[in-house]
């Protein structure tokens, strides 16, 4: 970054005010009787109410549109384990994308806790406040612990966007980079550089669209993770593939597909030259890919690339995912974000890149035109009608698997996050 963004970052971040959001009033407070009815006596009533009957939480406060965005600070973003105060900036960022793409609110929770189990119990602990619960920046493999503990002990949705999100937009735009090149997920051979939470989840959502687990070859900094190896923890393990390939180079030689979510230019022209015709690459490591779209490209005129970042085509962006998914999650009252609905995601992101792309879509792109093709097979993050789209999906898949504790909304599908 030039020293000029650096100062317009920290500068976003301080002016007009330090912060990315803040509390706002939602009805009126102006007169005498509108604080004897917001505070003391008139709010005996609402929690006379939810001490008889819970659910009238979702009544009388804002928790049926409340979302916590709680990290440990463990991995932040691509800078490492700079702990939770450090975190705070991209956690209240996540609230501001909550709130700026689906009208969700969001408090942003830095959790002091270097054991897991410290971390799940304080957020167990107040889980109650919350609608859903947004897990962030956490490092594998206790990231897996303390979501599987916390889906368990609560009844409300618990999602690690780091994991999920990733895996969702990766899966749909994965499909349809495939079906560009003529290729199913059905038999595609598949390497995935990497096998932390987000590798991890992505392949297993790969699984459950279609891929086989014996086409699949994940690597982490030791290599091919085959069947016999020493020092593989669970999660890895389920990964494992009986196979004689041993590095990147034996895993990519014939492979259709490289997935990269590890660091930078790991993944070199001469390797890529060695995968199968009509690859598909995506490399996501930020903010420097595993390969750069120009390297690929002109070492493979057949290749479909996608990356992490915003100025190339195909851009892999979690904002593509979760604020639709709590959105759909959250109207239906859904008490877990499963496997059919994060597939539903999947193919709702999917389909909408394939649709014709809204002139007011392109003009805040800054685009003449979209086609879907090799250089767009995943929509925009600007693209307003992921709201209605993502967020019906869900709540349809919610209700179908059984999670949901309210109809399909009346009001669906949404146009904007005003119509919240």
């Amino acid at each position: 970054m030039s020293e000029d963004f650096k100062k317009a970052a920290l500068d976003y971040h301080a002016q007009p005010k330090p912060g990315k959001i803040a509390v706002a009033l939602t009805t009126s407070a102006e007169t005498q009787g509108d604080l004897a009815l917001a505070y003391s006596p008139g709010v005996a009533e609402p929690v006379r109410a939810i001490a008889e009957n819970a659910e009238d939480a979702y009544r009388y406060t804002a928790k049926g549109n409340l979302v916590a965005v709680v990290t440990d600070g463990s991995a932040i973003l691509g800078l490492g384990n700079l702990g939770p105060l450090a975190s705070k900036p991209v956690m209240e960022g996540k609230s501001l994308l909550f709130k700026r793409f689906a009208g969700i609110d969001s408090v942003d929770i830095e959790v002091e806790a270097d054991d897991p189990k410290d971390f799940i119990k304080t957020v167990a602990n107040i889980a109650n406040t919350w609608g859903g619960i947004n897990l962030e920046d956490i490092k594998a493999p206790e990231c897996f612990e303390i979501e599987k503990a916390l889906i368990e002990q609560c009844d409300i949705p618990v999602f690690h966007d780091d994991q999920h999100g990733t895996a969702i937009v990766t899966a749909a735009g994965m499909l349809n980079a495939l079906e560009i090149q003529g290729k199913s997920i059905d038999d595609a051979k598949i390497v995935c550089l990497g096998a932390g939470a987000a590798a991890i989840a992505c392949m297993r959502l790969l699984v459950s669209c279609g891929a086989s687990k014996e086409n699949i070859f994940m690597l982490d900094r030791r290599g091919v993770i085959y069947e016999g190896r020493d020092g593989i923890n669970q999660y890895k393990a389920e990964f494992m593939n009986r196979t004689d390939k041993r590095t990147l180079e034996d895993a990519c030689n014939g492979a259709d597909v490289f997935v990269g979510l590890s660091g930078a230019n790991l993944l070199s022209a001469d390797v890529l030259k060695t995968m199968a015709a009509n690859p598909v690459v995506f490399a996501c490591s930020n903010p420097d890919p595993e390969i750069s779209p120009e390297l690929a490209n002109g070492a493979r005129d057949d290749v479909v690339m996608a990356t992490g970042r915003s100025d190339y085509p195909n851009q892999v962006n979690n904002v593509l995912g979760f604020p639709f998914i709590f959105r759909g999650a959250l109207d239906v009252r859904a008490t877990a974000i499963n496997e059919e609905m994060k597939v539903a995601a999947v193919h709702a992101i999917k389909e909408l890149a394939k649709e014709p792309v809204p002139q007011v879509v392109l003009d805040a792109c800054g685009e003449e035109s979209l086609t879907y093709g090799p250089d767009y097979i995943i929509p925009k993050p600007l693209d307003g009608r992921l709201l209605g789209t993502v967020s019906a999906a869900v709540a349809k898949a919610a209700i179908d698997s059984g999670v949901a504790q309210l109809p399909y909304p009346a009001n669906y599908p949404l146009t904007s996050a005003d119509d919240v």
